[in-house]
């Protein structure tokens, strides 16, 4: 097996077409298909299927993709180690949080190792942040999530060997516009909300989520669309919205949007990585500089 195959062979299993794959490695496609057919040869075994939809890994496939990964992260790691290149990690990181979070993770890295390159990639999709995680792309990602297993707010983990650390927490709070007719009252409970519309984001959305366990199916949603968005339609009296105590503080303290006294839950901000790529140089680093 040559390092070249598996990096192809990689790309492959991640965009599962050949042609996708050939764009990713500025390949031609015919020469990713020898490559395949080469170590597919080499090892004696299938390791796609080809199908109408694309390539799917096969039983073989599937043991190898692992190997490969491994195998890839030693080599760049031995080629950074002699050539002495400083290394570089990849974090991801939802977009509502980006901004918020990740600065003082850069700041800590930047004390304790500062010839440690750190990557950082928003996203808007907690599912590809973990996909990636999961495949090597990423080294961690942090995102939201609630209780004491990974997808407990009701996403799907990946089928890989996650770990996760809870580093902070996010309040949320249930906003609406002045005067609204809930505003004032000691107490809010979901049965106060039947006729009101909940203004959320798209249904995979963290908010929303935690909505759907915290208020119930009752008010009506409404699709707005991401954080700047619904703290805009409920400062236009369009609705009402969970959110994120930190997205909404300064409309509270100019009055533009009202707190009510809804027990709306804490989500946690965790940090998630493979438990079994853990000695990549600097990623330590990296997860301390993070929960510290």
């Amino acid at each position: 097996m040559e390092l070249r195959q598996l990096r192809t062979f990689e790309a492959v299993a991640r965009h599962r077409t050949v042609t996708d794959a050939a764009v990713a490695l500025e390949m031609a496609p015919s020469s990713v298909s020898q490559q395949i057919r080469t170590l597919e040869n080499s090892l004696g075994v299938t390791l796609f299927e080809r199908t109408a939809r694309g390539m799917s890994l096969t039983g073989p496939g599937e043991r190898l993709l692992g190997w490969a990964r491994r195998l890839l992260d030693q080599a760049e790691r031995a080629r950074r180690e002699v050539t002495g290149e400083p290394g570089e990690l990849r974090l991801g990181a939802l977009e509502t949080i980006a901004a918020t979070q990740v600065p003082r993770v850069l700041a800590r890295l930047a004390g304790r190792q500062p010839d440690l390159r750190l990557q950082v990639r928003p996203s808007a999709s907690r599912d590809d942040l973990l996909a990636d995680v999961a495949a090597g792309r990423l080294e961690a990602a942090l995102l939201l999530d609630l209780g004491d297993a990974l997808g407990d707010l009701g996403f799907p983990a990946p089928p890989a060997p996650l770990t996760f650390l809870d580093v902070g927490t996010v309040p949320l709070v249930l906003v609406a516009a002045p005067g609204h007719r809930l505003a004032g009252r000691p107490r809010v409970v979901p049965g106060d909300l039947a006729g009101e519309r909940l203004l959320v984001n798209v249904p995979n959305c963290s908010f929303l989520m935690a909505a759907d366990r915290a208020i119930g199916p009752v008010p009506e949603r409404v699709r707005a669309g991401g954080v700047p968005v619904m703290r805009a339609w409920a400062e236009q009296g369009l609705g009402v919205s969970l959110l994120p105590r930190f997205a909404v503080s300064a409309a509270l303290e100019a009055g533009t949007l009202t707190e009510l006294a809804f027990a709306a839950p804490e989500l946690s901000l965790r940090l998630v990585w493979r438990g079994d790529r853990e000695d990549l140089p600097g990623l330590r680093e990296v997860l301390y500089a993070a929960s510290a």
